[in-house]
């Protein structure tokens, strides 16, 4: 699998939505000894987590559930994502956005899986620095 600095190493990568993503990533630290790899913007934070990785969102208008369990999604890199999204609408995935590259080195796609749960997987197609697409790297 192609390494890109864009995006942690690790295979599979929670993403967890909260309301204010610097607070949560500085209360995660401080509280579970997490650490900060890429601030990007004001609306996400990757966090190194041990040999794991796990990264918090804003939390949007439409998820007022987010207390309850809704409002996350999982990552999960992946060799070829549009064979691999072909593959999970073919067994009954809801492919809610095809597959697309996106500026910092990465083809995604993201569907929701029988239970209504989200997840986001993630092709690496160019090793991309976070300061070329306007990231900002903490701990690469």
């Amino acid at each position: 699998m192609l390494s890109n600095r864009s995006i942690a190493d690790a295979t599979v990568i929670p993403v967890l939505a909260y309301p204010d993503v610097n607070q949560a990533a500085n209360w995660l630290c401080d509280a579970f000894g997490f650490s900060v790899r890429l601030r990007i913007g004001n609306h996400r934070v990757q966090l190194n987590v041990g040999d794991g990785a796990l990264t918090v969102r804003e939390l949007r208008p439409d998820e007022f559930n987010a207390a309850l369990g809704i409002g996350h999604s999982v990552t999960v890199r992946v060799e070829d994502a549009d064979v691999h999204c072909e593959r999970a609408e073919a067994r009954g995935a809801r492919i809610t956005q095809e597959p697309v590259t996106h500026p910092y080195g990465e083809r995604q796609y993201n569907a929701e899986d029988f239970a209504g749960h989200s997840w986001t997987f993630s092709q690496s197609v160019a090793d991309v620095h976070p300061s070329e697409w306007g990231g900002t790297a903490e701990r690469l």
